[in-house]
């Protein structure tokens, strides 16, 4: 599809970022909707989305008071919230983890794997989410 083409259906690069990742919120919604799914499963899927989406990540974070932008954050936040509380329920994450501590990490993830080189992602995801594993656990 060409640039025209992207423009005539979405105003700026921010709305067209928004749209990719409306769709990836609605995806992990769905998977944390499923009772039986863990951190491992809905971060196993954020990092298969930070990998296609490089540049998209780029275009939200550059736009972070962006009323589109902020509502993506909210509905993060609640996936988020949600399990971690299951985690913790079920004794897999330390009491210490707040919300915001996952969202850093997933914040962190992405900007890492935005500037890592394509090749090198996935063994860099897996490396920082064993570090996210060491910190999060029960204490």
């Amino acid at each position: 599809m060409g640039q025209g083409s992207l423009y005539r259906h979405f105003p700026d690069r921010t709305a067209l970022a928004v749209a990719v990742f409306d769709e990836n919120i609605g995806n992990l919604e769905a998977i944390v909707d499923r009772p039986d799914t863990t951190l491992d499963d809905l971060l196993d899927l954020v990092i298969e989305q930070a990998l296609v989406s490089t540049a998209f990540i780029d275009m939200v974070t550059a736009n972070p008071h962006d009323p589109r932008v902020v509502h993506l954050g909210e509905r993060f936040y609640e996936i988020a919230e949600r399990a971690l509380d299951r985690e913790r329920a079920a004794g897999r994450i330390g009491a210490h983890v707040a919300t915001d501590d996952l969202l850093l990490a997933v914040s962190m993830l992405s900007g890492v794997l935005a500037r890592s080189d394509p090749e090198d992602r996935r063994d860099v995801a897996r490396r920082a989410w064993a570090l996210f594993h060491a910190a999060f656990a029960p204490r």
